[in-house]
């Protein structure tokens, strides 16, 4: 859908299957936060991204503008959001793993879900009630 909806061209066909765009974590208290800053009095190194995670993640959250690029996105998913999990997502490589997890555990695998409600990457609009239905429904209402 990124692919067909912005003005800047993919560089690289999407496969067949839906891919994250980010884990935005959010409370119910108005809008979702941004670019969280921990207040800790002592300034903490840039953490890299665990090695180890990178192969799954290239499958599952790829910069569909630049597949080469992948690490500069995933850096600014975490800047942007992944720091206002904590205290629940604890670091850079603990909001990576929770991605992952999601990903992978069948009820939270919005790929199977949306396959299962027929909704498939082939290229049909959907309103964004059904597919919302579809994923509340493939994830006992969780949100």
């Amino acid at each position: 859908a990124v692919c067909n909806s912005n003005p800047t061209p993919c560089k690289d066909p999407p496969e067949k299957l839906f891919t994250v765009h980010g884990l935005w974590p959010s409370n119910s208290n108005g809008p979702d936060p941004v670019n969280c800053k921990r207040k800790t009095k002592v300034p903490q190194a840039p953490q890299p991204i665990d090695a180890t995670l990178k192969p799954q993640l290239e499958i599952i959250w790829p910069n569909v503008f630049n597949r080469a690029d992948n690490e500069s996105f995933w850096n600014k998913q975490w800047d942007k959001h992944g720091t206002c999990g904590y205290p629940t997502i604890k670091d850079k490589n603990h909001y990576f793993q929770t991605v992952i997890k999601m990903y992978i555990t069948q009820k939270q695998n919005v790929s199977q879900i949306l396959s299962k409600a027929n909704i498939n990457p082939d290229g049909l609009g959907r309103t964004r009630k059904l597919i919302e239905s579809a994923i509340r429904n493939g994830t006992n209402d969780k949100e």
